[in-house]
């Protein structure tokens, strides 16, 4: 026979157990969100991390793909600066496009933090300025967007062809994750 706390230890265990069969995690979410994106897998894996936070609102993890863009954008910006350095310590004929890289990633950099910032002080949906907010956040990410398939087209035959692989490598993740962040910011505006 069991006893009172038996029962209401199974009881407990019940309903978490039903509980957590009904309700799909915050990782669930970001994985069905990711589907409507250019490169799914980057995107589910650079933002499951932020589950707990998103929960289920696509804001939230717009602004999230926002944030992680920027950052791998300083990343890149930071890695092409080095390159940088050394190009101009070495002599490379490289200097020019590889600093107009360096500013194209900047400008991404800036106006990425742009667009999370505006996305995260909006108001709802339904408020009047809703619409211009989120054009402005639209706008900033195509632009910087932009800025890096600008740095990419830069890199010509001028510019040696290891320095030339290791930037292209570090800001196509950079652009894929700017694409993906504009698939899902797109999403909460409503448009496709």
């Amino acid at each position: 026979m069991a006893t009172i706390p038996h029962l209401l230890l199974l009881l407990t265990l019940f309903i978490s157990t039903v509980h957590c069969a009904t309700s799909s995690p915050p990782t669930d979410f970001i994985r069905s969100s990711c589907r409507i994106t250019r490169y799914p897998d980057l995107c589910l894996q650079s933002l499951a991390t932020y589950g707990p936070a998103v929960q289920r609102s696509p804001r939230e993890l717009a602004r999230f793909a926002l944030t992680v863009s920027a950052d791998r954008a300083r990343s890149a910006a930071s890695f092409v600066s080095q390159l940088c350095d050394k190009s101009n310590q070495a002599h490379y004929r490289a200097g020019g496009p590889v600093r107009d890289c360096l500013e194209n990633m900047a400008d991404s950099v800036d106006r990425l933090k742009e667009a999370a910032d505006e996305l995260a002080r909006m108001g709802r949906t339904s408020s009047a300025g809703f619409k211009f907010h989120m054009s402005n956040v639209q706008t900033w990410c195509s632009a910087a967007l932009t800025d890096e398939n600008t740095c990419l087209d830069g890199l010509g035959k001028n510019v040696e062809p290891t320095t030339r692989s290791a930037i292209r490598k570090k800001v196509v993740e950079v652009a894929q994750a700017t694409s993906n962040a504009l698939a899902l910011v797109n999403r909460v505006s409503g448009s496709k």
